[in-house]
């Protein structure tokens, strides 16, 4: 039998996803600062970095991944932030989670994969054969 789910706490949690989704850096760099998992991640799998990606906020990205956020990890449905962020074409997001080591043949369907159905072929040479 599970423990109810303190809805303070849910709440909470509302209060960092939506931070992630607005791209506002500092509530996250205050929220994971003050203790909130920098995986945190929804229902769906989906982690902090995969929401600021995904809704194109680089310095959203680049805080949490200052603050060990893992770059590659996949939600629910075996997609990565680096994914993400080449299906929305959003360019800044692409070199942050580079940066911050996202390998762009983890997932399914990759980023390289992603990079070449949609014909991203600057992409497709630069991650290479997948």
């Amino acid at each position: 039998m599970s423990e109810p789910v303190d809805p303070e706490l849910v709440e909470l949690a509302g209060r960092v996803f939506d931070a992630a989704r607005t791209g506002d850096a500092p509530a996250l760099a205050a929220y994971v600062d003050a203790g909130a998992p920098a995986n945190l991640c929804n229902d769906r799998g989906d982690s902090l970095v995969m929401l600021a990606a995904y809704h194109g906020h680089a310095d959203a990205v680049r805080t949490l991944l200052e603050r060990g956020a893992d770059a590659n990890r996949v939600n629910d449905r075996g997609q990565t932030p680096l994914a993400g962020a080449v299906f929305k074409g959003e360019d800044a997001v692409i070199e942050t989670l580079l940066a911050g080591g996202a390998d762009p043949h983890a997932g399914q369907p990759s980023a390289a994969m992603t990079a070449e159905m949609f014909g991203r072929t600057e992409l497709v040479k630069r991650f290479g054969a997948y």
